[in-house]
């Protein structure tokens, strides 16, 4: 179940990349910009600033998940199969669908047009999510395909995955990107709906593999940028032998229209990205346990 394929991708690891983004995440995190990578299965937008509420969506849903009441619009998503006929309809692109179910074969067909600039530029595929180690199987043949055709493989992982899935993907795996949030296993579950304990256990997996290594931090004001969590992170990271740098990734709204659009609320609205000073003073602190970090917006 993919959401969306994104080329010429420059911070999804080295070089020009093709970023392939998958639906479904065990994870919750209150801050997440990509709320319909959530679920696993497709799901339906709908834009009331583009709706017309002309109530042709209304007459085409089947099961009677969409109904228009006055000016408001509203979907049952309980009832909504996601088929799309909606979408269809609709005159004004007012509704959207997010997922649709793709073969690795249809993937790789997308992603090899691009092989030209990953030669070139020493960059590869991307797979991110969502959670890309919710379906292994789909990302395991994938790289394999990349791999048979000589193209980087990089995973985009939150680390929240069993060992298994780690076993089948890790080793057709070139680069390994991997989110850390919070060292506080409390806090972690509060802000991301699971502790931290299984994706510290795939941390140390990835490095007993060899494994080239990026941690990525999303900073996230008044939720993990305080002293005592950054310089935890800082400890923890250090001591990991196969980092090659850490990437602070700061926290913003970009994402925020899409909950609305997918009939949820967000918890964050009004919280303001960290400021380039705040955003520095959190790189000193990794550069001061020798590593090597960088802002990636």
């Amino acid at each position: 179940m993919v959401f969306n394929i994104q080329r010429f991708s420059i911070h999804d690891g080295p070089g020009i990349r093709t970023t392939v983004f998958l639906k479904g995440c065990p994870l919750q995190c209150l801050w997440c910009s990509n709320p319909e990578s959530q679920s696993n299965s497709a799901e339906i937008s709908h834009s009331d600033l583009l709706c017309r509420k002309c109530g042709r969506c209304v007459a085409a849903c089947e099961t009677k998940a969409v109904s228009l009441t006055g000016d408001v619009l509203s979907i049952d998503r309980d009832r909504c199969g996601a088929c799309g006929k909606c979408v269809e309809t609709c005159p004004n692109d007012a509704l959207g669908i997010y997922g649709k179910e793709m073969s690795v074969e249809e993937v790789f067909q997308e992603v090899e047009r691009d092989r030209g600039f990953y030669l070139n530029s020493g960059g590869g595929v991307t797979v991110s999510g969502g959670e890309a180690l919710a379906q292994p199987g789909f990302v395991a043949e994938l790289f394999m395909r990349c791999r048979d055709e000589g193209i980087h493989t990089c995973l985009d992982t939150s680390g929240h995955a069993s060992a298994a899935a780690w076993r089948d993907v890790l080793p057709l795996t070139d680069l390994v990107l991997f989110d850390l949030k919070h060292m506080d296993s409390l806090a972690h579950e509060r802000t991301t709906g699971a502790s931290n304990e299984k994706i510290l256990d795939s941390l140390n997996l990835v490095v007993e593999s060899g494994k080239p290594l990026i941690i990525r931090i999303p900073i996230v004001p008044g939720i993990n940028d305080g002293p005592e969590n950054v310089e935890a992170i800082a400890r923890h990271v250090a001591g990991l032998k196969t980092v090659r740098k850490v990437n602070l990734m700061p926290y913003h709204r970009f994402g925020e229209g899409k909950y609305a659009m997918l009939g949820r609320s967000y918890s964050l609205a009004g919280l303001e990205p960290p400021g380039e000073v705040r955003l520095e003073g959190i790189c000193s602190v990794f550069r001061s346990a020798g590593l090597e970090c960088e802002v990636v917006n």
